[in-house]
């Protein structure tokens, strides 16, 4: 400093001076006195040093992996992690030369620390914003008339872990964030939260409409804290950090109770977390509101009316098959029938229904559940799934002895289901007896009612689309999704889109002599059954739906 004529010689013997009194290095007394710039001292060390020099302006503070230190360490010592590069850390610092800085950061961190040269005054910006942006991230959150329902026995087994989270001070607002992030997604109608840590930030995603949406990226340091408050209300295991787990909760929003499913997944970067919002007033909506044509609901009614026989509900996961089951329950849900399920899990409470829940560690599957079931005296039976051979035998032989039986299938569509029935080794015989109805649905996002627009597309587009020619004659034109306040992107909610094959007589025989599934298909064609694709196209007519949308759900 004395060489390039920033400081005197005796001015640099006073600081010395000082700093050997006070036990601190030159730097700090010479940045704390103001006889230089930041800019300046952080110029001449890197010259002197021959350590590089970095612009902090000039970094998105974003992207820095904070979590690589402890904020006591940071704030103490005046330092920041830049970036990570095998056993290496570069550290942002202003003083070089303090070594008790370097052998606790190498101690902290097991990593060869590495110096990297950075304006004092930009470095305390930085770090100061840093503990005031976490802080109000979490604080500014809350708010609500919100509590978990524990039991006491599940009260005092949370506790014994770890304490009363809610009313230790340094959880609180870990507390307060994960009720806004619950009453946030049920405000925006989410069917899901996923909590998600990686290696330099914490993110918050909400399944809106079908479609993720990035909701908040709250501070990383808060993924373990949260991951065992969420645990520990969940009934989880809040020690095992190593295995999936599953569980459940329930939430009190003023005279409102939502359950919800728990998962928890360990990843490279802590526990991620994803809660299901099993709300159980879908189920109640009615039959209309889930989107079936008269003439589809028609038939369903008519299936789930019968004394016995099986109907089948097919469809990828997360096409709302449990909703339309749940549906149907709720119809024949009356004081003179007894109603069993089995699932895996129940995902939705409805009192009225016996309602069981598969546990293959204690040996009870689907297939022993229904063997119990029938010797219950049941009416109606619903199986959350049809997975194997045997499980499909013996709801065949409940159908065909008197019960009606509720189910679903993974299949592409209402004919594959047939098909897929015969391949995992069921009589053609049995299939065609029991066999009444086979639904199968997919969801589709619904156009928002104050933005939507009509929009002009070219009439060879429709025609290969799939619209017939007299459909094509110019006297409606399909919307758009604009978006607007009311809505995300355009649309507003989910409506179903159904393929509701009745077994006709036809059918039966096409099964009995092993028909391929384009032979059943074509019957249903002739018996007057849309296609997904062709109940899509209706919905577009109808101004429900986009035309991207229908193509999207249909595209096979």
């Amino acid at each position: 400093m004395v060489t390039r004529g920033k400081l005197t010689a005796k001015r640099a013997e006073e600081l010395l001076s000082t700093s050997r009194e006070k036990k601190t290095s030159f730097v700090n007394i010479l940045l704390a006195a103001g006889d230089v710039s930041p800019r300046v001292l952080a110029h001449t060390l890197s010259m002197a040093l021959a350590i590089p020099l970095l612009d902090l302006s000039a970094v998105d503070t974003k992207q820095l992996p904070r979590s690589l230190l402890d904020r006591k360490l940071i704030e103490t010592y005046r330092v920041y992690p830049l970036s990570k590069r095998g056993s290496r850390l570069f550290v942002a610092c202003a003083d070089p030369t303090d070594q008790e800085a370097l052998e606790r950061v190498k101690f902290a961190t097991q990593l060869t620390p590495e110096w990297i040269l950075v304006e004092a005054d930009k470095l305390q910006r930085l770090i100061a914003s840093e503990s005031i942006s976490n802080n109000e991230a979490l604080e500014s959150t809350g708010g609500y008339d919100f509590d978990f329902e524990l039991t006491d026995a599940e009260k005092s087994s949370a506790e014994d872990p770890v304490g009363d989270l809610a009313g230790d001070t340094e959880d609180a607002p870990v507390v307060k964030f994960l009720q806004r992030m619950l009453i946030d997604a049920i405000d925006m109608r989410a069917s899901d939260l996923h909590f998600e840590p990686y290696e330099y930030n914490y993110r918050v995603r909400f399944r809106v409409d079908g479609e993720l949406r990035e909701i908040v990226q709250p501070p990383v340091a808060i993924k373990d804290k949260l991951a065992s408050r969420i645990k520990v209300v969940s009934r989880l295991d809040i020690a095992e950090k190593r295995v999936p787990q599953d569980g459940r909760m329930k939430l009190r929003v003023g005279n409102r109770t939502i359950d919800f499913r728990v998962s928890s997944l360990p990843t490279l970067f802590g526990e991620k977390i994803v809660i299901r919002i099993l709300d159980s007033s879908n189920a109640k909506l009615g039959i209309e509101a889930l989107g079936y044509e008269p003439e589809e609901k028609a038939r369903l009614l008519t299936a789930v009316q019968r004394p016995y026989g099986m109907v089948l509900v097919t469809g990828p996961t997360g096409s709302g098959k449990t909703v339309s089951l749940y549906t149907c329950l709720n119809i024949l849900n009356q004081p003179g029938v007894n109603l069993c399920t089995v699932e895996d899990p129940a995902e939705i409470n409805m009192p009225g229904i016996n309602q069981v829940n598969v546990n293959d560690k204690a040996g009870l599957t689907f297939s022993s559940a229904l063997k119990s079931f029938l010797r219950q005296d049941p009416d109606v039976i619903m199986v959350g799934e049809i997975r194997d051979l045997e499980t499909a035998d013996i709801a065949i032989k409940a159908a065909q002895t008197g019960h009606l039986v509720l189910s679903t299938l993974h299949t592409n569509d209402a004919p594959a289901t047939v098909t897929r029935l015969l391949n995992m080794g069921v009589a053609p015989f049995n299939v065609a007896s029991s066999l009444l109805l086979i639904t199968a649905q997919r969801l589709v996002r619904r156009l928002c009612a104050n933005c939507k627009q009509p929009i002009d597309i070219p009439r060879q587009a429709l025609l290969d689309a799939g619209f017939t020619e007299d459909e094509v004659d110019g006297t409606w034109k399909p919307y758009k999704p604009v978006g607007c306040e009311a809505c995300n992107k355009g649309f507003r909610g989910r409506l179903g889109i159904y393929q509701a094959m009745p077994i006709s007589e036809p059918i039966q025989r096409l099964i009995l002599a092993s028909g391929t599934v384009m032979e059943i298909a074509a019957q249903a064609r002739k018996d007057g059954v849309r296609d997904l694709r062709q109940s899509g196209l209706l919905k577009v007519k109808l101004g429900m739906t986009s035309l991207e949308e229908v193509l999207a759900a249909t595209n096979e």
